[in-house]
C-alpha cells in the first residue's frame, strides 16, 4: 500500500512539474521576442495611504526593522527575542502572510575627503577607504489576503497570467481590524527593546527619481543608494537580472529542514573549551554568509481550526492504512503528536518557507557562491536545494506586496515556535553619529565604526559616569589602544593630563605639540607652580596647592605640621603675590619666593613676634635650600618655559626615572594633582581627562590614594573623565583603592586579550561582576582571524548591560606614532629629527620601508 501511495505521489508531482514547464514555455514563447512588458505583469495595483494594494485585492504594509547587533546577545536574549516573535505572530489574524526580508549586499566604506583633517585622521581615511563589507537592511511585510482568494500554487502563479481578476472591494471593518492588529504587533515588537520598527512611507515603497523604493530594489537587485534603473529579467537559459547572475536556494520541504532547531546555535569560531559563543540559528545564512544575498522568511497564518480539522482528517486516513504499513503508523503517530501539541500547548500551526536569493556580477563566481551557500545551509543541518524550475514563481512572490501569491506547494507545515527559529535575528555593528568617540572596526569584515564611549552612553542612561578602567597583559596592545583613545579624544578638543611609566606616549605628544615632562640627566624635569598666567586668578585652590607643595618639601610623610606653621606659610604666600603685584619686573618662581621669604618675610615674622616653636623659619629655609638657585634641585621649581599648563591640551608626565626618587617623586605627584584639579575647576564646558598608566602603583606610595578616590568620585561633576590602565589581575586584587574606588566608579571597562588568564578568569569575573555572556565575549577575542589584516581585539563593557568586542586596527602612520617597540621608536625619532617634524618623519619612514620591501621582492640589493 505504501509503495502505491509513493507512486501516486510521484505521478502527481510529475504532472505538476509538466504543467509548470508547459506554462513557462508558453509564457516565454507568447510573443515573437519571447518577452513580456514589466508594467503589465506587475501584480501591484497602487500604493495608497502607505499600503501596497495588489491587483487581486491583497493589502500589504511594510516596515524597516533595526535588529540587535551581531555577537552581542546572550543565550537568554536569544530566547527572549524568539518568544517575542512568537507572541507577535499570534496577534496577526488568519489569512495573513508575514514576510521578513533581509538584504545582505557587498559594499565598500567611503571615507569623507571633503574636509581638511589632521595628519593621522587623513591617514586613517586613506587606509580604510573602499574597505569591503556586507551591508544589511531588514524589511518586514505583512499581507492581508483578499477575501475568498484561492490558494496560490506554482501552476497558477500570477507570473504566468496574462491578466488579473479585478480586486474585490475591501471591507472597511475588516481593514480597521487589520490596522488594530498591526498596532498591537508593532507595540509588542518594539517594547521588548531588542528591535526598532518603523513604517515605510510611500516614497520608500515606490521610490523617487533619485532613490529606488523597495519594489525597484527587489525587482532589479539594486544596491543601497543606487540610482533607479530598469533591467531585463531573464529566467532561461541562465537566470539573470540585468548584469547580475542569480541562484535561488530554498527550504520549502520538510525533507530539506534540519532535524532540530532552536533560538541559537554555538559559533565554534569564537568558542573555547570553557565558553560557548552564541549566534542566532539562522546566522549562517545571514550576516555570516559573505556574498550578495537576500534571505526571505515567509510565515503563512491560516484559520487554526480549519488547519487542525485538515490534520485530523489526515490522521484518520493514516489510521485506516496503518495496518498495511509501519511507515503509515509512524506518520499517524507524528500527526497525532502534532495535534496533541497544538491543543495542549496552545501552539499556532502555520505554513512556512525560507529561501536564499544569491547573485554576482561574474558568471565564473556562481560555483563559488553555490559552494559557500551550500556550506552555510549545511551548518544549519539543512539540505541545500537549488531551485531551478520553481525559482521564477518563488522570486516573483517575494516582491513586496505580492506575498499572497506565494505557491503553497513550496511550503511546509509547522508551529510558529519552530518557524521563528529560522528568522535572522542580527544586524551589523552600528556606527555612532556622535562627534565624540574613537574609530574601531567590526568583527566580521573590519569595517570601521565610530564608537562613542562617553556622551552617548550617558544620554541613553547606560552609564552614570565617563570613567574608564583598562586592563591588558603585556603584549596585548594595551598602550596601543590607549594611544588611539587619547588621540581620538584630543582631536575633539579634550584636555588630557597623562601620567606614564615607559615613554609610551612620547610620539603622540610630540606629534600634537603637547608638553612632555620627563627626567633626563641633560634635561631634568622642570615646573613652575608659582607662575600665574595673564588673566588667571590667584584663587584659594591655587594657594592651597602651593601650601601643600611647600609642606611636602619641608616635612616628611610621617611628620605632622602645626596649625601655626600652616598659617605662617599661608601669610607668606599672600605677601609674596602682593609683592609681585608691586614689582612686575620680578619673575614668579621658587627662587623669587625664596628670596622674598629671606629678605622680606623674615622681618615680618620678627615684627609679629612669631616664636621659633610656632614656626621655625630657619629650619624651613634650610630644608628648602636645595631647591633654590645653586642647590641640587634648583631646576625643579624654576621653569621658564612650558608655563601655560592650564591652556595646554596635552600634558604627559613620564615618571620612569622618578618613581623611586624620595624627593622628586612626591613633588611631581603634587604637580599632577594641582594641574588637573586646576583644569577641572577652571575649564568650564571643556572635557578634561586624566589618564594614569602603570604609574598608579608607584603613586599609591606617595599618598596618591586618597586623591585617586576623590578624583573618581567627583570628576563627573566637572565634565571630566578619569582613566586608569593596569596590566595584571593581581594588581586589582592587591589594591583596595583600585577595587573599591576605581572599578566601582568606572562604568566603561576595557579588557584586552585575557587568554593568559583563562584558568583564573573566575576571580576576574567576580571582581568585575561579569556575566556569562561577557565572559564568552572576552575569551573569544583574537580568535578566528582570517586574511592579512593586522589588528587586535578589545572588549568594551559599557555599564552593566551593554558590551561588545571591537577590532583595534589603524593605518601605518598611526601605528608608527603609537608604537612602543624600542627599535621602531628609535627609527621614528631619528626620522623626525632628520626631517624636523614628526609627521614628515613618519611619512618618509613609511616610504623608505615600502621601497625596501619593493626592492626585496625584485631581488635587488638593499643598502
Amino acid at each position: 500500500m505504501l509503495i502505491q501511495l509513493k507512486k501516486r505521489r510521484m505521478v502527481v508531482t510529475l504532472i505538476l512539474v509538466m504543467v509548470v514547464l508547459s506554462a513557462l514555455i508558453l509564457h516565454l514563447r507568447e510573443a515573437p521576442d519571447r518577452s513580456r512588458d514589466m508594467e503589465s505583469q506587475l501584480p501591484i495595483y497602487k500604493v495608497e495611504n502607505g499600503y501596497l494594494l495588489s491587483k487581486q485585492g491583497d493589502v500589504t504594509v511594510a516596515y524597516r526593522l533595526r535588529l540587535p547587533e551581531i555577537f552581542t546577545l546572550s543565550n537568554e536574549d536569544y530566547e527572549a527575542l524568539h518568544h517575542i516573535w512568537v507572541k507577535a505572530i499570534k496577534i496577526l489574524p488568519p489569512a495573513t502572510v508575514l514576510h521578513k526580508q533581509d538584504w545582505f549586499t557587498e559594499d565598500k566604506f567611503q571615507a569623507d575627503f571633503s574636509q581638511d583633517k589632521d595628519f593621522l585622521s587623513a591617514a586613517s581615511d586613506r587606509f580604510f577607504h573602499e574597505r569591503p563589507f556586507l551591508a544589511h537592511e531588514c524589511y518586514l511585510m505583512i499581507t492581508k489576503k483578499a477575501t475568498g482568494r484561492k490558494p496560490a500554487s506554482s501552476v497558477f502563479s500570477n507570473l504566468l497570467r496574462k491578466s488579473f481578476l479585478p480586486p474585490e472591494t475591501i471591507n472597511p471593518q475588516a481593514m480597521l481590524d487589520f490596522q488594530d492588529k498591526l498596532g498591537q504587533f508593532e507595540k509588542l515588537l518594539s517594547d521588548a527593546g531588542f528591535i526598532t520598527i518603523d513604517r515605510l512611507q510611500e516614497s520608500e515603497l515606490t521610490g523617487t527619481d533619485l532613490h529606488a523604493g523597495i519594489l525597484e530594489k527587489y525587482l532589479f537587485l539594486l544596491q543601497q543608494g543606487e540610482i533607479p534603473v530598469v533591467k531585463d529579467i531573464i529566467f532561461k537559459p541562465q537566470w539573470s537580472i540585468g548584469e547580475k547572475f542569480c541562484q535561488l536556494y530554498s527550504m520549502g520541504d520538510i525533507d530539506d529542514l534540519p532535524s532540530l532547531c532552536g533560538s541559537r546555535i554555538t559559533y565554534d569560531r569564537y568558542s573555547t573549551d570553557k565558553t560557548k559563543f552564541s549566534v542566532s540559528f539562522a546566522a549562517p545564512v545571514g550576516g555570516l554568509l559573505n556574498c550578495n544575498h537576500i534571505y526571505n522568511q515567509f510565515i503563512f497564518i491560516e484559520d487554526t481550526q480549519k488547519t487542525l480539522k485538515q490534520f485530523e482528517s489526515k490522521r484518520r486516513r493514516l489510521q485506516s492504512m496503518s495496518a498495511y504499513s509501519r511507515e503509515n503508523a509512524i506518520s499517524r503517530d507524528a500527526v497525532n503528536a502534532f495535534l496533541n501539541e497544538a491543543i495542549t500547548e496552545q501552539r499556532l500551526p502555520v505554513k512556512a518557507h525560507f529561501n536564499l536569493l544569491t547573485w554576482t556580477d561574474k558568471l565564473d563566481d556562481l560555483k563559488n557562491i553555490r559552494n559557500i551557500t551550500s556550506a552555510a545551509l549545511a551548518t544549519m543541518d539543512a539540505t541545500p536545494r537549488q531551485e531551478i524550475k520553481g525559482a521564477p514563481q518563488i522570486f516573483w512572490a517575494g516582491l513586496p506586496g505580492n506575498e499572497a501569491d506565494f505557491p503553497l506547494n513550496d511550503t511546509f507545515s509547522t508551529f510558529a515556535e519552530q518557524a521563528t527559529c529560522f528568522f535572522n535575528q542580527e544586524t551589523n555593528y552600528r556606527t555612532s553619529l556622535s562627534p565624540v568617540g574613537v574609530r574601531l572596526t567590526d568583527r566580521l569584515s573590519g569595517k570601521p565604526v565610530w564608537v562613542d564611549l562617553s556622551d552617548e552612553l550617558m544620554q541613553l542612561g547606560i552609564i552614570t559616569n565617563r570613567n574608564k578602567f583598562i586592563l591588558g597583559p603585556s603584549g596585548s596592545g594595551k598602550s596601543f589602544l590607549t594611544n588611539h583613545l587619547v588621540r581620538s579624544y584630543y582631536e575633539t578638543g579634550s584636555h588630557i593630563v597623562l601620567v606614564d611609566v615607559g615613554h609610551s606616549y612620547r610620539g603622540l605628544c610630540t606629534l600634537v605639540g603637547g608638553y612632555y615632562f620627563t627626567y633626563e640627566e641633560k634635561n631634568p624635569i622642570r615646573f613652575n607652580p608659582f607662575f600665574v598666567s595673564a588673566g588667571d586668578i590667584l584663587d584659594t585652590e591655587k594657594k592651597e596647592s602651593l601650601k601643600a607643595l611647600l609642606l611636602a618639601l619641608w616635612k616628611r610623610d610621617d611628620e605632622v605640621f602645626k596649625r601655626s606653621e600652616y598659617v605662617a606659610l599661608s601669610n607668606a604666600l599672600a605677601a609674596y603675590f602682593a609683592y609681585l603685584d608691586l614689582r612686575p619686573e620680578v619673575f614668579p618662581c621658587f627662587n623669587s619666593f625664596y628670596e622674598f621669604f629671606r629678605d622680606h618675610y623674615l622681618d615680618q615674622l620678627k615684627a609679629d613676634n612669631v616664636k621659633e616653636r610656632d614656626f621655625d623659619a630657619d629650619n624651613f629655609m634650610y630644608v628648602l635650600r636645595p631647591f633654590y638657585a645653586g642647590g641640587e634641585f634648583d631646576y625643579l621649581l624654576n621653569a621658564t618655559e612650558n608655563l601655560d599648563l592650564l591652556d595646554q591640551r596635552m600634558i604627559v608626565f613620564e615618571l620612569d626615572n622618578l618613581k623611586d626618587h624620595a624627593i622628586l617623586f612626591p613633588v611631581v605627584t603634587l604637580m599632577v594633582m594641582e594641574i588637573f584639579i586646576s583644569k577641572m575647576r577652571k575649564l568650564k564646558g571643556v572635557r578634561k581627562i586624566i589618564l594614569i598608566e602603570e604609574a598608579w602603583k608607584a603613586l599609591m606610595k606617595a599618598g596618591f590614594a586618597e586623591y585617586i578616590k576623590y578624583l573618581f568620585k567627583t570628576v563627573r561633576k566637572f565634565f571630566g573623565e578619569a582613566w586608569v590602565v593596569t596590566q595584571d589581575v593581581e594588581d586589582i586584587v592587591s589594591s583596595s583603592i583600585v577595587k573599591q574606588a576605581i572599578i566601582n566608579n568606572s562604568d566603561v571597562k576595557i579588557l584586552l586579550d585575557q587568554s593568559k588568564h583563562v584558568n583564573k578568569f573566575g576571580m576576574l569575573q567576580e571582581l568585575l561582576s561579569l556575566t556569562e555572556k561577557q565572559k564568552s565575549e572576552i575569551l573569544s577575542m583574537n580568535k578566528g582571524k582570517t586574511g592579512d589584516r593586522i589588528y587586535k581585539d578589545g572588549w568594551f563593557g559599557m555599564g552593566s548591560t551593554h558590551s561588545k568586542v571591537f577590532g583595534v586596527e589603524v593605518s601605518r602612520e598611526e601605528y608608527y606614532c603609537y608604537t612602543t617597540e624600542e627599535k621602531e621608536k628609535v627609527m621614528v625619532q631619528q626620522y623626525a629629527a632628520k626631517f624636523g617634524d614628526m609627521a614628515k618623519g613618519i611619512r618618509a619612514l613609511i616610504h623608505d620601508l615600502a621601497e625596501q620591501k619593493r626592492l626585496a621582492l625584485l631581488g635587488s640589493p638593499i643598502d
